[in-house]
Formats: structure tokens, sequence, C-alpha cells
């Protein structure tokens, strides 16, 4: 095997793209290193096939040039092995001198970004990296959007305990330490994690996240980790977040095996992939949030020790709503006026009492909760103002009293069916501690069509264990 050549220094931003160069020809090779890097990215050459295959295997680029005709191993070759159903896990830019229509077809059909021929415009060569890195940034951004009820980018209201917790935030964003967040379910953890990161120098790429909540316990090591299998490489988070931060939701779930390497990890600076034999650097900023007493889970041997005190460099406390309930009325409005201009939900306002009975509510489900009971009054109100009975209603409480706990008659069809079904499905969650799988198999539903349920009515299994 060849060496691979690189130029890894750590004078430049932690969030620089970081590209390989895949070429036979050193002048070529050394040529278009020299410009990248003088363009701001990171950049490793590798010179032949054998040596793309091991830098690909030791640390995942953000995009790949490759040449087509190497004397060992063709770039046709590499990209099937890369690819994965017509999915490259990077961008890849196919260079050549030789071109054929038919190797340029091949290879978007493998999922290379664009075809470029020799002798290169080095113009043309580095506007298409740049709209590659772009459309490859966009799509992340994209597919974590879908995953957010509302991209709130900053935790809001003109409280003190808000005002405090942002101020926090920017100061911690200068710095590139581990943080750990903490608060009850529902507070806007994750809301404060992608304000974090956005301050921070790693803000120009997306964040990756993951809710360990949902993944089985022999999972979360392949995911965090990656994984090499029959001679493919599978990119964990952790390469995934490289140059970026990794939002680890709910890390308590996490088996006692995958603290034992996640510790390793950080202490390291580096890791191995599951059935991997070469260390690989660790590049991410790890941001990890938890809605349990992570002290005590320590106490009872539940969580380690070692990686709790790693993780707990920078703790920040979310409050919960009812402490900050000045900021209620603004809360309102915002997520009114986010459904309404996003998702065509018809226009209300909240009427003055309505808004009072709110600040006055305990949220024992915090912003989550506001957030779905906005979502349900824009829909099933029929007057443009959200009336306090309205919001009584809402909350099960029937005028002039307290919940009863029984069945009111008088709501629409819809509303009743979906108080029965919120009911159903958080007596068996409780009762199952939170197991979905097992709420599942109860309910006669597929796993999938449970999940989409709980989000439609506002359900929370890590709230119901």
């Amino acid at each position: 095997m060849q060496p691979l050549e690189t130029d890894m220094t750590d004078a430049r931003p932690a969030n620089a793209p970081y590209i390989l160069v895949v070429d036979d020809e050193p002048d070529i090779r050394h040529l278009v290193q020299e410009i990248l890097e003088d363009e701001g990215y990171e950049v490793s050459v590798a010179e032949n096939g054998e040596a793309a295959r091991d830098a690909h295997r030791q640390r995942r680029p953000d995009l790949v040039l490759l040449d087509i005709w190497m004397p060992d191993l063709d770039g046709i070759s590499l990209l099937k092995e890369w690819s994965e159903d017509g999915h490259l896990p990077m961008p890849v830019i196919v260079m050549s001198g030789h071109g054929t229509v038919e190797t340029a077809v091949e290879a978007t059909r493998l999922g290379a970004y664009d075809f470029i021929e020799k002798p290169l415009s080095l113009a043309k060569l580095l506007l298409t990296i740049e709209h590659a890195l772009e459309t490859e940034q966009l799509q992340q951004e994209n597919r974590g959007l879908l995953e957010q009820a509302a991209p709130i980018k900053a935790p809001i209201g003109k409280s003190p305990q808000m005002q405090q917790l942002r101020e926090q935030l920017q100061q911690v964003a200068r710095h590139d330490s581990w943080v750990l967040l903490y608060g009850e379910p529902g507070c806007g953890m994750n809301v404060a994690a992608r304000y974090l990161h956005a301050m921070s120098k790693r803000g120009q790429r997306p964040l990756v996240e993951v809710n360990l909540g949902t993944l089985s316990k022999g999972d979360f090591a392949r995911e965090l980790f990656g994984y090499e299998e029959q001679g493919k490489v599978h990119y964990g988070l952790l390469e995934q977040a490289n140059g970026s931060s990794l939002l680890l939701h709910d890390i308590a779930e996490m088996d006692a095996d995958t603290q034992r390497l996640l510790h390793s990890a950080l202490s390291a600076r580096t890791f191995l992939r599951i059935g991997g034999e070469q260390p690989v650097q660790m590049h991410a900023r790890i941001i990890a949030a938890s809605s349990h007493d992570l002290a005590q889970r320590v106490s009872s041997g539940q969580f380690r020790k070692d990686l709790y005190y790693q993780l707990n460099v920078v703790p920040i406390h979310i409050p919960p709503l009812r402490e900050h309930r000045e900021d209620i009325p603004e809360l309102l409005a915002w997520f009114s006026n986010y459904f309404i201009n996003h998702e065509n939900l018809p226009y209300h306002h909240f009427s003055i009492a309505a808004q009072n009975r709110l600040c006055n509510y305990d949220w024992p489900g915090n912003i989550r909760e506001l957030i779905n009971l906005v979502q349900r009054l824009l829909i099933v109100c029929r007057q443009e103002e959200i009336s306090l009975e309205d919001v009584n209603m809402a909350l099960g409480t029937p005028p002039g009293g307290e919940s009863t706990g029984g069945d009111d008659f008088e709501q629409p069809l819809r509303q009743a069916r979906e108080d029965f079904e919120r009911r159903y499905l958080r007596y068996h969650l409780q009762q199952n501690q939170g197991n979905v799988s097992r709420v599942a198999k109860i309910a006669g539903l597929e796993r999938t069509h449970l999940y989409r349920k709980l989000r439609a009515l506002g359900i929370d299994p890590k709230d119901n264990k």
C-alpha cells in the first residue's frame, strides 16, 4: 500500500471543509492541493486507488476529487465501493483526461456530483467544489428541518432567565469545550443546543443530532462510531459531524458498552469503528442533553462517573416554562404566527383571559406542550379569537372547574377521538416504561405508524415512563 500524503495543519479553522484529492499525476495532485489550501480548505492527497481507499477509511472527507484512470484501481471501482444504493456519503467530483459519455453516465449513476475533463480549468473546478459543498450542506439542513416541529433559532423570551440563558450560551460558544444541557422534558434543550452551535465557530456547518432514546440498545455504538463490514466503511455520527457539533439527546439512555467507548473516544480524541482496526481522529464537538438526573444515575451505577465528568465540563440548566411565565404571551404569538405562515392554519389570536389562564398553568410538558396546544387550538377553534373556554377545553378543564377525567360528549367527534387516543397511549406508555415497541404490539399498530401518531398527538414517550 502506498503511503498517504497529507497536510493536516492545526492552524486551519475547525470547520474548514476537508477535501481528498486522488490523482496518479504528481503535478496535478500537488497543484490542486496548493490551490485548495490557499482557498482555505483542508486537503489530503492520495496518489492511487489503494491510497484513496486507505484515506477514505481513515477519515470521512467532506468532498473527493477523484481521477478515473489510475494504474492500480480505477475511480469507477472506488465509486462502486463507496456507493450505497446510488448514494455516496460525501460529494465526489470525477476528473478524467480520457472522458467519455459512458464514463460520465456511469459515474453519475453511482452518485458522483459532477464530471470534469482534463486539462482542468481551475476556475471551473473551484466553482464546482463550492456548489457541491453548498448542495451537500443544504441537503443536511433540510434533513434537520424535517425533524423539527418549528425551527426556532434562539431561546425565546425577554425574562431575566431567558436573557441569562442566551448570554451563557453565547459565552460558551466562543470555546470548543463539551457541553451538558439538562432540564425537564420539553423545556427547549434542542433549541439551546442549536443556538449554541450557531453562535460557535462551527456554526457554518449543519448541526448533527441523534435521539438516543429512539435507538435500540444494540444500535448505539454503530450509529455513533460507524462500522466496517465486508470491506465497506459506514461512517457514524461522530464522523458525519466532523468540523461541526454532535447533539446527543437522551445521553442517559446510552448502554454501558457505548458509554465506555465514548469515554475512551473523548479521552484520546480518537476512536475505532465497530469492526475496524485503524484509529479515526475525532473532529466533532459534543453537546449532550439529558432530562434525567445524571448525578443520581452515577450514584446508582447506571452511568459512568468518568464520562459524566467529561461531559459536565460546562453544565447549562434550561429552566422549565413555569419559571419564566412572563414569556408565555410572546411564545403564544410566535408559534401562532409560525403555524399560520408555514402550515397555512387559519388566523386566530388569544384573548387576554385565555393568555392569563395559560400564564397561570403549570405546563408539565413545558414548551413542547405549549407548541402542541397552540397547533391544536388553531385547528379546532371556529372563532377568530381563542377564548378562555377554548383554552379550558384544550387543557381538559370544563368551564368553572377542574378536569373530571370523564368524557365530554359536547366536543367534536375528532377532538373526542384524539383525547381518548391520547389518554390510551399515555396509559400504556406509562405501564410499559415508555417502550414504544411493546405499546405498538398492544395497540396493534406498526411502530412507525405509532411514532407518527404520537407526534401528531403531542406525546413524547420519554415523558411517559
